[in-house]
């Protein structure tokens, strides 16, 4: 499955990582989407069916949920976006987004945070450039360290 250029692997592992990330975010979608329609729904069967106080009541308690789940749709979309910018086949020198961290404490996917995915039995954490640990990350390269959590990290590879 892999050629012999040793960066092949990972190259792999990684677009697995972004799939997966991709395949989650596509369920998060359909979820808020799924529950948006399920509360515009609820909203129209309390239109036809009820009156006054009642009405009004829950009239308000469905836009909430449907104010809840468009916001749940928007973050969902917007994650979306800046995982379509990620380049998969590129093999940055620093961390940015869209790069795979090997580290000595751990493996690292910096794109959206989804959290643990296991590809080929290695653990990853997919976690967002803006998150802390992104953040730490950013801008590091191959054979740096750094401290966080009482640990000290030290970066095999970027790709």
């Amino acid at each position: 499955m892999f050629n012999s250029n040793s960066n092949d692997p990972l190259r792999e592992i990684k677009q697995q990582l972004y799939e997966r990330c991709q395949a989650y975010l596509s369920q998060r979608m359909a979820t808020a989407q799924d529950a948006l329609q399920g509360a515009q729904d609820a909203a129209n069967d309390e239109t036809k069916s009820s009156a006054g106080d009642k009405y009004e009541t829950g009239r308000a308690m469905m836009q909430i949920e449907m104010e809840k789940h468009s916001a749940q749709l928007a973050e969902a979309m917007k994650l979306k976006r800046l995982l379509d910018q990620i380049r998969v086949d590129h093999q940055p020198v620093a961390v940015q987004p869209g790069s795979l961290v090997i580290t000595d404490q751990g493996n690292f996917f910096v794109a959206i945070s989804v959290g643990q995915l296991v590809v080929e039995n290695r653990t990853y954490i997919a976690l967002s450039a803006e998150s802390p640990l992104g953040l730490k990350l950013k801008g590091l390269k191959q054979g740096e360290s750094f401290n966080f959590g009482n640990k000290t990290y030290k970066i095999e590879q970027v790709w």
